[in-house]
């Protein structure tokens, strides 16, 4: 992620000392993404990630490291938190709130085929059931809610046939969570922001999901289409690719099945995931925060795939 806070090695040592994890032997800043402050850190331990958390509160980030805590015990492979001797894995580093967990293997598929897909589907629908027993809640906080509150905040900065086009697709997105086959949707924990960099394989093994820092409980057909989204559209037209989407759905439905509603309203959930990172990318474009590695995304590619999702809806057959 950006390197917004500087670490220092002796706060680095400081918090191995605290974690009795042994000598520091490296610390780099990791570039990429906007969120939060990321180093790789090893030590006589082994290589971990060190995340420095800038927008979210010490308040609010039980529900996301325990989170992961609750499911590296359920076997689904994400990184795991590293407690200190009282246990508590939430930490303090150069004034903020942080963690420290261990490293993924592998490295991410950014061209991924329909094996790759398959294994997301798969593991997606996994840590689905894996959390239905995850006792914390904390809502979506880049949902509905959000999406409300933002998109006039950057309304000002479209042009005129931009701007009809996020007003109208926010308002058919208040249309449907108002029905009831919306409230019909199964929930859960999700991860929200399951995209191909977030994911990390060994060939076509997947190794491991990280950056749960998105997660919060909503449907978990949010979760599958913010999926779809990424891993099976053409990357430079934002156009859907059947082969790669099949094969995800597929995988998806053999650990869970789809329900009734779920079927009904997953193109309208494809269109809420766009809609969802177009305005997140619009907000961190034009409202931008210093960092030193700072590389916002383009917010154009998301609004071409709304776009498509509108113009050309996708049934799971």
């Amino acid at each position: 992620m950006a390197v917004f806070t500087e670490v220092s090695n002796k706060e680095a040592r400081d918090l191995l000392r605290r974690l009795q994890l042994g000598k520091l032997l490296a610390l780099r800043g990791i570039q990429g993404g906007i969120e939060n402050t990321n180093y790789f850190l090893t030590c006589e331990s082994g290589e971990f990630v060190l995340t420095l958390f800038e927008r979210l509160t010490a308040e609010q980030l039980p529900f996301y490291l325990h989170l992961m805590q609750h499911l590296a015990r359920a076997g689904i492979p994400v990184p795991d938190p590293q407690a200190d001797k009282r246990g508590a894995i939430l930490h303090t580093v150069a004034g903020k709130p942080a963690a420290l967990a261990t490293k993924l293997r592998g490295q991410s598929q950014l061209a991924p085929s329909a094996a790759h897909c398959a294994a997301v589907g798969a593991v997606l629908a996994r840590m689905h059931l894996a959390g239905r027993d995850y006792e914390r809640s904390q809502p979506n906080l880049r949902g509905l809610e959000w999406w409300n509150a933002t998109v006039p905040v950057v309304l000002p900065h479209l042009e005129p046939a931009q701007a009809v086009l996020i007003q109208s697709e926010l308002a058919y997105q208040n249309h449907v969570a108002a029905s009831s086959e919306y409230a019909a949707l199964p929930r859960g924990p999700i991860h929200a922001d399951l995209f191909r960099d977030n994911v990390m394989f060994d060939g076509e093994e997947l190794t491991g999901l990280f950056d749960f820092y998105f997660a919060g409980v909503d449907t978990w057909l949010f979760d599958l289409a913010v999926c779809l989204n990424d891993w099976c559209i053409d990357l430079p037209t934002g156009r859907h690719v059947p082969e790669r989407a099949a094969a995800l759905v597929a995988a998806y439905q053999a650990v869970r099945p789809l329900t009734a509603s779920e079927r009904a309203l997953l193109p309208a959930m494809l269109r809420a995931g766009a809609l969802r990172f177009w305005v997140s990318r619009l907000w961190d474009y034009h409202l931008p925060r210093e960092a030193s590695l700072l590389t916002p995304h383009d917010p154009t590619h998301f609004e071409r795939v709304l776009r498509e999702r509108v113009q050309h809806p996708w049934l799971a057959d």
